[in-house]
């Protein structure tokens, strides 16, 4: 198994956001030349020289990515991309080989991916565990059938989806394969923080996670919430008491319960708190109320 990571460099710029076509991994590129949106390049990939997309150029990089910044290698020829495209097409062949060597070897993993480097002569798979497996015999078996060098990557679920890719819950492709490859923590908090149901079905992506876009608008929600009464608490407008039962985000609007037990929407416009006392107030309810 080779695991030779690419080293970084520190040249001046430019800059290039990079995409590797197979694993869709984005990478910080450096070239001497300009280099169009959208070209596609040789580069320094974390497996070995691959093909990649160019997505743009990068002003103002991180000092962490400039500390990980790799190297284009040159613009891809009309060679290189026929040798990728004939690639996939070997590669469902090799994908099917190896599977039957794991079944062979009653090994408990699954495999995501099989793909072949564009220049180097090294197979790459991708497979999902739940624990690690000792695949040194299935790697003898893969170099004397494919005489090639073999590496085997374990990957989380999350990223067999961005690897892989599909169609979300939401009619679009899954973010992690066509948006971002920076798979941030989600947590059920997120989605408590935007009141959205708690059932597993309607909060998880295919990958059985917690859906990637919990965390998009999570900091918005928190951020606003400061400036809504807290659920529970109760307030007394007119010599009646009402006590606050929700509160939506999106339609500025806040629902309240009151003694005799009616129910209303009001928009946070009409609430305030006291200088005094830090404590909510109502300065009027909705006159239709």
């Amino acid at each position: 198994m080779h695991n030779q990571q690419p080293e970084a460099v520190k040249a001046g710029g430019p800059y290039y956001r990079v995409i590797a076509v197979h694993s869709r991994e984005s990478y910080l590129c450096t070239y001497s030349e300009p280099v169009m949106d959208g070209s596609y390049i040789m580069f320094a990939s974390n497996y070995g020289v691959d093909l990649g997309k160019a997505l743009g150029t990068i002003k103002e990089p991180s000092e962490e990515e400039l500390s990980q910044a790799v190297e284009i290698q040159r613009i891809a020829t009309e060679h290189d991309i026929h040798t990728f495209q004939e690639n996939l097409v070997k590669e469902l062949d090799i994908f099917k080989v190896c599977k039957e060597h794991i079944e062979a070897h009653q090994l408990d993993m699954k495999l995501v991916s099989a793909h072949i480097l564009t220049e180097e002569s090294k197979v790459l798979f991708f497979f999902t565990a739940e624990t690690r497996v000792d695949f040194r015999e299935l790697v003898k078996d893969l170099v004397a059938t494919f005489k090639k060098r073999i590496e085997l990557r374990q990957i989380g679920v999350r990223d067999e989806s961005r690897v892989v890719g599909g169609i979300a819950v939401c009619g679009r492709q899954y973010c992690c394969h066509s948006i971002t490859d920076r798979l941030q923590p989600v947590s059920i908090k997120m989605a408590k923080e935007q009141n959205l149901s708690l059932n597993s079905m309607k909060i998880s992506g295919p990958c059985g996670r917690l859906l990637c876009c919990l965390s998009y608008e999570y900091e918005y929600y928190k951020e606003e919430k400061r400036n809504y009464p807290n659920t529970g608490i109760r307030i007394t407008f007119e010599d009646l008491q009402y006590k606050v039962i929700d509160s939506n985000i999106l339609n500025k609007s806040v629902k309240l319960s009151s003694n005799e037990g009616g129910i209303i929407d009001v928009p946070i416009g009409h609430f305030y708190r006291d200088n005094d006392t830090g404590k909510w107030r109502i300065s009027s309810l909705p006159e239709s109320e």
